[in-house]
């Protein structure tokens, strides 16, 4: 039975009683007390907490999400996760009602064909906010195409790619495109439902059914859906039973004519103990790989963070600095870069290079594979077939200086070394040397494709 709405109330004012003396009254004052209780959904067990503002609502997702959901499991547990959301979304969300497959022959059949399912998917997470380049243009691509109206191209869509690189943003936004498609068809009523979920709340929920004696309803459901995404499917390898179920489901699905999307860490043939029918299922339709962003895409996503948080000032340095130390994941970039703000506002001070690289010095620390220049004037010299010596030699025939002068800008790039310094590691030159390499490069980037090709597959190895 679902929890009365003064048993949410109560359990949410011990959350915060708890969170307050867990974080502190100055983080709880800022980021936890704006928060107000929206909705719930009783099938999932998902609580929408809503945020004044779209920057209060990322930062605290990225910041005290762990500490709500552990909070709220612990004190109601039939609260199995939460979402923080802008307050304005909760009131825009896509609501669609479930579709039977065939006509109703049992109450439990009737009930869920008149029950309304509210997609769960964060209306900030679509194709307008996702930024693109060659390594997840393809992924962006089937994305849309798997949420454009008609008969789609390919089902399933696999999209896999390390964490924290966008294939959730992707899921999200194919639900967020496809049901105002399916809205924008079906006018006040579309027919139809979108299901979103992780691999593990699919065991959790299958399992659940066992347990209540009640599968025909959980299949009832599934089966109905016209789109079904399932994200992080690497988890259901070697779960027996729940992997027999979800092939089911996947080929009752596809048979029907509705849209899967899944997202997992690694490609089909890397997932281990998972069931080679559901392997087959997946590379029936379209694989597409998400790869490690590069920097041009890391500072596109910043300046497109700064631009959201304007009036404040970040400095270009700083965007800089976050992009070329932060390379781990798109997450944690946002995540710093958040943080960064977040504390500035709350002490009320400018944002430097210096104050960003003393707060952030842990995670720029974890997120660092430092490069060096030694390493950019071997790959370099490597790949214009070149001696690397002659990186630091003073000859200056083409074949010799064009090479050097793409190390010294990649150094400028990649390190977090001075001119001066990048200047003396190339045989002892002036720093005005580096800076007319920089500005060369930079040039014959915007003229010359095929320096430009030079420069993101060596960028590329480099980040590898």
């Amino acid at each position: 039975m679902p929890p009365a709405r003064e048993h949410l109330e109560q359990g949410w004012s011990d959350v915060r009683a708890g969170l307050r003396r867990a974080i502190g009254v100055r983080q709880f004052d800022q980021w936890i007390k704006p928060l107000r209780l929206g909705a719930f959904c009783t099938l999932s067990g998902t609580l929408d907490l809503e945020a004044p503002t779209e920057f209060s609502a990322s930062y605290v997702s990225s910041n005290f999400a762990s500490h709500l959901g552990l909070a709220w499991r612990t004190t109601q547990p039939v609260v199995r996760d939460i979402r923080i959301v802008r307050a304005r979304e909760a009131a825009e969300r896509v609501v669609l009602p479930v579709r039977t497959k065939q006509a109703a022959t049992s109450t439990a059949v009737q009930s869920a064909a008149a029950t309304t399912r509210t997609a769960h998917f964060e209306p900030r997470h679509d194709f307008a906010s996702f930024m693109t380049d060659e390594s997840n243009m393809l992924a962006c691509s089937a994305a849309k195409a798997m949420a454009e109206p008609g008969k789609p191209h390919f089902n399933p869509l696999f999209i896999h790619g390390p964490t924290g690189f966008g294939k959730t943003h992707l899921l999200h936004a194919i639900a967020g495109a496809y049901g105002a498609a399916l809205s924008e068809e079906g006018r006040a009523a579309p027919q139809g439902a979108i299901l979103y979920m992780s691999a593990e709340r699919f065991m959790n929920e299958f399992v659940a059914a066992i347990r209540a004696n009640d599968t025909f309803s959980f299949k009832a459901r599934l089966r109905a859906a016209r789109m079904l995404l399932v994200d992080d499917i690497q988890f259901i390898a070697g779960k027996g039973p729940t992997q027999e179920e979800f092939l089911h489901t996947l080929n009752d699905l596809i048979d029907s004519g509705a849209r899967i999307a899944i997202a997992a860490d690694r490609p089909p043939q890397q997932l281990g103990a998972v069931d080679p029918r559901i392997l087959s299922r997946f590379a029936g339709g379209l694989v597409a790989d998400i790869q490690p962003a590069s920097l041009d895409l890391r500072l596109k996503i910043l300046a497109a963070r700064r631009d959201a948080v304007a009036p404040i000032t970040v400095p270009d340095d700083v965007i800089a600095l976050l992009a070329r130390s932060i390379r781990t994941s798109i997450r944690e970039l946002e995540g710093a870069f958040n943080k960064l703000v977040a504390y500035a506002q709350l002490v009320d001070k400018a944002i430097t290079v210096e104050l960003a690289q003393t707060m952030l010095a842990e995670a720029l620390r974890a997120s660092n594979r430092r490069i060096t220049i030694d390493e950019i004037q071997k790959v370099c010299a490597a790949h214009y077939r070149i001696d690397a010596s002659e990186m630091r030699s003073h000859r200056r025939a083409r074949a010799v200086a064009r090479p050097r002068q793409v190390a010294m800008y990649l150094a400028k790039k990649l390190t977090l070394r001075s001119l001066p310094e990048i200047g003396r590691v190339f045989g002892g030159r002036d720093h005005s040397t580096v800076i007319h390499a920089v500005r060369t490069i930079e040039a014959m980037r915007l003229d010359n494709p095929e320096m430009d090709a030079d420069i993101r597959a060596l960028q590329k190895q480099l980040e590898g």
